[in-house]
Order: C-alpha cells, then sequence, then structure tokens
C-alpha cells in the first residue's frame, strides 16, 4: 500500500443544497483533517473565466484557466476564506450567477481534467474530506467511505433562500427552486463525469435532518469502520 493509499478519505457527494458544504466542514474540523472544497475549484475556475472574459463554452481555454488558478483557502473559526488572485472571493463564488457559470464549466471535459491532479494532492495526513459531486466516483474511487447526500428540491431551495436572505440578498424561492431543478439536470445528464452515487456509496438524505445529526452519524461511520477515532 502507498504512501498515499494509507491515508484515509472521505468522500462526500451530492446535489447543491444537500449540505456538503457545511457537512464536510464540520466533520473535518472534529476530525481534525484537510479539507478538499472541489465545489469551490470549479466556482472559481468559472469566476476567473468570467473576469478574464473567457467564454464559458470555449472549453480549452476554460481549461487554461482552470490549470492556472492563483487560488488559496484560509481556514477560519466559523468558514474558510477563499482567495482568487489574492482578493477574497467568498462570497462571490456563493452567488447563483457563479453556481450556474460552475455547472457548465464542470461539464467540460478538459476542465475536469485540468483540476483533477490538484484536487487528489489535497490527501493528507492525518486523513481528508472530499466534498464535491464526483469524489467518490472519478477522483478518490478507491476511498474508504464514500457517502452521497441528497434532499428535496424544495428543501433545498428553501434552505438556499434562508441563506441569502441572512446574507442580506434577496431572491425569489421560486426561481431558486428552478435553478436548482436546471442544475440537477445538467449534472446528472452530462457526458463526463455525471452526478451519481458511486456503487458503494452509503447514501443519506437529510431532508429532515438537522447539521448535527448528519455530523454524527458520518464520524459514527468512520469509526465504524476504524478509519477515526470516537470523538
Amino acid at each position: 500500500m502507498s504512501r498515499m493509499a494509507a491515508v484515509p478519505v472521505l468522500t462526500i457527494d451530492g446535489p447543491g443544497g444537500a449540505g456538503k458544504g457545511t457537512i464536510s466542514r464540520l466533520v473535518a474540523d472534529r476530525l481534525g483533517w484537510h479539507l478538499l472544497d472541489s465545489g469551490a475549484l470549479y466556482r472559481l475556475t468559472a469566476l476567473a473565466a468570467v473576469k478574464h472574459e473567457v467564454a464559458l463554452d470555449d472549453e480549452a481555454r476554460v481549461a487554461e484557466v482552470a490549470a492556472e488558478l492563483d487560488v488559496a483557502f484560509v481556514a477560519e473559526s466559523e468558514a474558510t476564506r477563499v482567495l482568487l488572485e489574492g482578493e477574497d472571493a467568498t462570497t462571490t463564488i456563493r452567488t447563483e450567477q457563479i453556481g450556474d457559470a460552475a455547472s457548465r464549466v464542470a461539464a467540460l471535459p478538459a476542465v475536469r481534467e485540468a483540476l483533477l491532479k490538484r484536487q487528489r494532492d489535497f490527501r493528507k495526513s492525518p486523513g481528508l474530506v472530499a466534498d464535491g459531486r464526483d469524489m467518490g466516483t472519478v477522483v478518490f474511487p478507491e476511498a474508504p467511505l464514500k457517502v452521497f447526500l441528497t434532499a428535496s428540491a424544495e428543501e433545498r431551495a428553501r434552505r438556499r433562500h434562508l441563506q441569502l436572505r441572512e446574507a442580506g440578498v434577496d431572491a425569489s424561492l421560486s426561481s431558486l427552486l428552478k435553478e436548482i431543478q436546471a442544475r440537477d439536470a445538467r449534472d446528472m445528464q452530462r457526458s463526463v463525469a455525471p452526478l451519481v452515487p458511486a456503487d458503494d456509496a452509503v447514501e443519506l438524505d437529510t431532508t429532515s435532518l438537522t447539521i448535527p445529526e448528519v455530523v454524527n452519524r458520518l464520524t459514527d461511520l468512520l469509526t465504524e469502520r476504524g478509519l477515526a477515532t470516537a470523538t
């Protein structure tokens, strides 16, 4: 077994709004593991493309943007601050506009290939929590624990609407629901790395679960499989 293969990885995949980001950060924090927010890399690629006036359907140029991303993740007490070319992009990459753009560039095979090695480089001791849409199927197919989180589209739209309101952003709940449903369809139907659970993934519907309940469930699974010690 190689040194990297000995480092445990928990992959958490699922559609937008299922709670992957928050759950992944909390599990990583509880265990003292590293965190990979793969969605942020695609969002940053989309933001950089827009910033440099690269058409989102220009696969070759967007792939170049992805390969040359100047990014940094700064861990802070409540969240992770994201820098793009030295500027704080934490809030910008979470807008619906950039989320939609990220879904579009993520469907481009050359972009996914450009970001593949960068994502795998996050695997470091003592362990990694990898959050995304194809972590268990493509990026870390050998991960010892793969989880697929989901929730109803209505619940995911409600959560996003609440999140935006708390951030002082006015948004239409019905519009958010339509955007989520359109993004789900695009992510599931793309030809490369479609959004599907890995064959050996544990599927967990979070619609009626609290964040602490989900975090506890995942850390219990890691403990049961001997991948982490009880916390």
